[in-house]
C-alpha cells in the first residue's frame, strides 16, 4: 500500500514539475541531400556533454526539421550536424575543425573555442510551441 502511495506522489510530482512542450528544429543551408541530421539539446547543466533530448532525421532535401515534442519550459542550447558518411560522428581536420556542416542555436559561429552555453542559449516558454532555426555553416 504504501509503495502505491509513493508512486502515486511521484507521478503527481513529476507532472507538476514542469509541463512538456514542443521544441522544432529547422535546419537550412543543406547543401547536399545526403546524409542525415543529428540534433541535440541541452540545458546549462550538461552542456555539450549531456543532452536533454537528442534525435536523427534522415535528409531528404535542402532543409530538414526536428521536433523534440517533449522538452520542459527552460533556457536551451542546441548543436547540429550533418553527418554526411552517417558514421555518428562529428567529421574534424588535423586542427579540429569540423569537416562536415554544422550549426548552432542562434546561428553562433565561435570565432576561437566551443561557444558556451549562453551564446547558445534561447527561452523554450511553457504550452508555447518553439522553432529555433539553424543555418549549417
Amino acid at each position: 500500500m504504501k509503495s502505491k502511495i509513493l508512486a502515486l506522489m511521484l507521478l503527481f510530482a513529476a507532472g507538476t514539475l514542469g509541463a512538456q512542450t514542443k521544441l522544432t528544429v529547422e535546419i537550412r543551408g543543406i547543401k547536399e541531400a545526403k546524409g542525415q541530421i543529428m540534433a541535440a539539446v541541452f540545458a546549462e547543466n550538461g552542456f555539450l556533454k549531456q543532452p536533454v533530448d537528442a534525435k536523427i532525421v534522415k535528409i531528404e532535401g535542402e532543409t530538414a526539421s526536428v521536433v523534440f515534442d517533449k522538452i520542459a519550459a527552460g533556457d536551451y542550447a542546441v548543436a547540429v550536424f550533418q553527418d554526411t558518411n552517417e558514421n555518428y560522428r562529428l567529421e574534424q581536420g588535423e586542427n579540429g575543425i569540423p569537416t562536415e556542416p554544422w550549426g548552432f542555436s542562434n546561428n553562433f559561429v565561435p570565432k576561437t573555442g566551443a561557444p558556451t552555453f549562453f551564446d547558445l542559449k534561447f527561452a523554450v516558454k511553457p504550452d508555447e510551441e518553439t522553432v529555433e532555426t539553424i543555418t549549417l555553416r
